[in-house]
Parts: C-alpha cells; sequence; structure tokens
C-alpha cells in the first residue's frame, strides 16, 4: 500500500499522534523530478533512522524557481505519488517554499535527513533542527545520479 500524500496541517496532526504513540520521526524532502536509484536509496536510507519517515516533495512553482524553465518535468502530484509508492516511506507532502526549513520548524522531526552531497555541518537547516533537540543525518549512496545529468543526456540522443 502507498504512503498517504497529505497536507501540511493533515499531517501534522497524523506526527502528533504518532509522538504520542511514543514514535519517532524521520524527515527527508527533494524534487524527485525524474525517480532515479539515487532517490530511492536515499529514502530507503533515511527511513532506517526513525520510526516514520515523512518525505516533502517540492511544489511546482518552488521546483521551478529552484532548476529554471522546463522543470520540473512532471507535476508535484505525480511526483508525489511516485514518492509515496517506496517501501519505507510513511507519509508525503507537497511544499511550495523552496527550502524545506519553515516546514521543518512546524513538524519538528525528530532526524532531518540530507543527501550524501551535504555533510552534517553545510546542511542548510542545521541550526534549525538542533535548535529544537533533533538532529541530522547524511543518508543515502554516493552522489554519482542527477535528474539535470539523465535530462541532459536524453536531450543529446534526440
Amino acid at each position: 500500500m502507498n504512503a498517504p500524500i497529505l497536507t501540511e496541517t493533515e499531517l501534522l496532526g497524523v506526527i502528533t499522534d504518532a509522538r504520542k504513540q511514543g514514535k519517532t520521526i524521520a524527515f527527508a524532502n527533494g524534487l524527485f523530478d525524474l525517480l532515479h536509484v539515487g532517490h530511492v536509496r536515499y529514502l530507503q536510507d533515511a527511513s532506517r533512522e526513525a520510526d516514520l519517515l515523512v518525505v516533502a516533495v517540492n511544489s511546482d512553482g518552488s521546483a521551478r524557481a529552484l532548476k529554471g524553465e522546463g522543470r520540473p518535468v512532471m507535476t508535484d502530484r505525480e511526483r508525489a505519488e511516485l514518492i509515496a509508492a517506496i517501501r519505507g516511506v510513511a507519509y508525503v507532502t507537497i511544499f511550495r517554499d523552496t527550502s524545506p526549513a519553515r516546514l521543518i520548524a512546524v513538524l519538528k522531526p525528530d532526524v532531518h535527513c540530507k543527501g550524501t552531497d551535504y555533510t552534517a555541518e553545510s546542511v542548510p537547516e542545521r541550526e534549525i533542527v538542533l535548535g529544537y533537540g533533533g538532529r541530522v543525518a547524511i543518508v543515502g549512496d554516493p552522489k554519482e545520479h542527477s535528474t539535470t545529468e539523465i535530462l541532459r543526456r536524453m536531450k543529446g540522443t534526440g
């Protein structure tokens, strides 16, 4: 069964209930524009950091602001559905900000998971997470996979 795709308000309620049951929450985020093996490994690793993994997917508008015209390739709803189908993902939400910082401050996950293109010290949301007592985890395989690179290769084969 796929993970539910929830609004921020719905997600906050679910997390509150889970915490009352003593469960821990991990958080991961990304555009996930063309799903590739690096995304799957990142999310499956992140799911091992806590009892429940919440994944925040950038909205179409925030993806375009970050990556430029022509992106995203798929809609935020399609991308969220793909993420919801990955084993280990408990909940998915779509967020409109270009940074997950505000959402992290609201949800206060126990663990904020970032990919191996970061270090624990370079994670932009690090101070927010440490400020409420959470921790940062670097997860996934080496950053050898890239949607941008896949798109570049596809255009070259036209």
